[in-house]
């Protein structure tokens, strides 16, 4: 079995305040760079098709934001490569400080790209040259944020602690959907001529918060003892891919699926329910930000039942709800009744996902030794997070075409997702006993 996560931090009074600043500073850091991420999802969804591909019909300008979308998943493997070999390397802290100036520089720059009414076709390549460095500042920041949490963590609270910065998750959600709902309200021509920028512009102001936090927050001890044993590996990746092969592939294929979820909940059925079913995208939006504020509640609660049942256990009985709530999640849409759209946004992202998104941090981690967690957890995770979430949105616009409209096959495809992902998940090693 692999290395446990150490339990620095669990008996003396000095070590308390440590472990709580680096769950806060991790909540903190993600909810601000999720803001910037789900910014541009939701903006893909109901803005750059008319701004950036107004040439094209509606259902190809939907597909090609979609596709400049789906960059930004592209570049999270890369970031994570490249993040996690310095933050095996170096630490953890400076690769959140630099993820964090790397996501946020980049969403301001969006806010002051001109449109394709003005450059034609070199906004849509600022667009995505801009998407790719998000993607790869998420790529690097998740690992980070997750062992800063739970490396710092005391015994029997780092499921816990780990599910903090996943709560941050929701967090940005949260202002993401505020900040778009806002400028949503403004009449059309407004929205698309100046209106959206402005929730792009405003993450100067949370780019600095998150920088202030961050700063204080100490180096994890599991880094700590790592430097003081020499036992740093050259090159971590070349590690992970010789040593821990299946440790790789099953997270990669478990977490596909709470990856597709998410996307389809937030970004693609947002599109599909104001598209196609016609609901007031005011009221999508409003959903999904109830189920974030639900979600500030159910993950950290599924965070310290993990510690009670284990994480594994509680990742399987997720992924069973998921292949369970598919059908009846579209069947609730495809009603157009106000509040079981609602109802049907709200248990997606406030019941389903936490269930499945608060146990990540510590069983994945779980998998890797010290000397070469960042990389293993931040490699695997993103290559998740590009086959389950970048493309799923395409995909699952693509699969609604050919079922002239109804969403039959995008149901099949997130329960075969769901199949895998339980089949994966069998496969990890047993939860250890819960720490007492």
């Amino acid at each position: 079995m692999n290395e446990a996560i150490s339990a620095h931090g669990a008996s003396t009074a000095p070590r308390l305040r440590p472990h709580r600043l680096a769950g806060l500073a991790s909540m903190a850091g993600t909810t601000i760079e999720w803001y910037d991420f789900f910014l541009y999802g939701t903006a893909a969804a109901l803005i750059f098709n008319k701004i950036f591909f107004p040439a094209l019909d509606p259902i190809s300008g939907v597909l090609a934001a979609f596709a400049t979308y789906a960059v930004g998943f592209l570049g999270r493997p890369l970031g994570g490569i490249v993040f996690g070999h310095f933050g095996d390397r170096l630490g953890r802290k400076s690769m959140l400080l630099l993820t964090l100036l790397m996501m946020g520089i980049p969403t301001i720059a969006i806010g002051l790209i001109p449109t394709y009414q003005q450059i034609g076709y070199w906004a849509a390549i600022l667009l995505v040259a801009m998407r790719l460095l998000q993607g790869m500042a998420v790529g690097g920041e998740w690992g980070g944020a997750v062992l800063m949490a739970v490396e710092h963590a005391p015994p029997g609270r780092k499921g816990f602690y780990g599910s903090l910065p996943q709560t941050g998750v929701g967090a940005g959600l949260i202002l993401s959907s505020l900040a778009m709902g806002a400028v949503a309200r403004l009449p059309e021509a407004d929205m698309l001529a100046w209106g959206w920028r402005l929730p792009f512009l405003a993450s100067i102001l949370l780019l600095g918060v998150g920088w202030l936090i961050r700063l204080k927050v100490p180096e994890s001890p599991d880094f700590r003892q790592l430097e003081r044993q020499n036992r740093k590996v050259r090159l971590p990746l070349l590690e992970v891919l010789r040593r821990y092969p299946r440790e790789t592939l099953t997270i990669i294929g478990a977490r596909s699926a709470e990856n597709a979820w998410f996307y389809m909940s937030v970004t693609f059925a947002l599109a599909y329910a104001a598209n196609q079913l016609g609901i007031p995208r005011a009221d999508l939006l409003a959903a999904i930000g109830a189920g974030a504020v639900l979600s500030l509640i159910t993950m950290p609660l599924c965070g310290h039942l993990s510690d009670r049942i284990g994480q594994r256990r509680l990742y399987f009985c997720g992924l069973l709800l998921l292949c369970a709530f598919v059908q009846p999640f579209f069947a609730l849409l495809g009603t157009r009744d106000e509040q079981l759209v609602w109802w049907a946004m709200v248990l997606a992202v406030g019941v389903v996902f936490p269930i499945l998104y608060a146990p990540e941090s510590l069983l994945f981690a779980r998998q890797y030794p010290t000397e070469i967690r960042y990389s293993g957890i931040s490699l695997s995770v993103q290559l998740a997070g590009v086959l389950g979430g970048g493309f799923a949105p395409m995909l699952s616009t693509q699969l609604l075409e050919m079922a002239d409209g109804e969403p039959r096959y995008v149901v099949l495809y997130l329960i075969g997702m769901g199949l895998v992902a339980l089949f994966c998940t069998a496969l990890m090693s047993p939860d250890p006993k819960p720490d007492r």
